[in-house]
């Protein structure tokens, strides 16, 4: 099956499953930006990296760590992205990806991060 662009902003993380010192959470698309407002609370500036803490979308915490924004077009696929660094336990990265997700993401195919670049 061969992948296509869409319109739909996705999620994965972008480490191996597992535990880690580091994990880290890529966003794309339109509604990276929104998220970022409801995850962050602000947008970071563009390719810096900023500490911040990462909450649910009722201002939980969830973790703390390391944001940065990469705007259109100049990002690996073109869209504004969003890079978290985190905590690599997996309850933490299965928790900030399922925040994401009912923020406005989808869980990305695949390889549709490099099918999007």
């Amino acid at each position: 099956m061969e992948l296509s662009y869409s319109e739909d902003t996705i999620v994965a993380a972008a480490t191996a499953k597992g535990r880690a010192g580091v994990g880290i959470v890529r966003v794309s698309g339109p509604d990276v930006r929104t998220i970022a407002a409801r995850v962050l609370s602000m947008l970071p500036p563009p390719r810096q990296a900023t500490l911040q803490v990462f909450a649910d979308e009722t201002g939980e915490p969830l973790d703390q760590g390391l944001a940065i924004f990469f705007p259109k077009p100049h990002s690996y696929t073109g869209e504004d992205v969003l890079e978290l660094q985190g905590h690599g336990g997996p309850v933490i990265m299965d928790r900030l990806i399922q925040t994401i997700c009912r923020c406005g993401a989808r869980l990305a195919d695949h390889g549709e991060f490099s099918a999007r670049a």
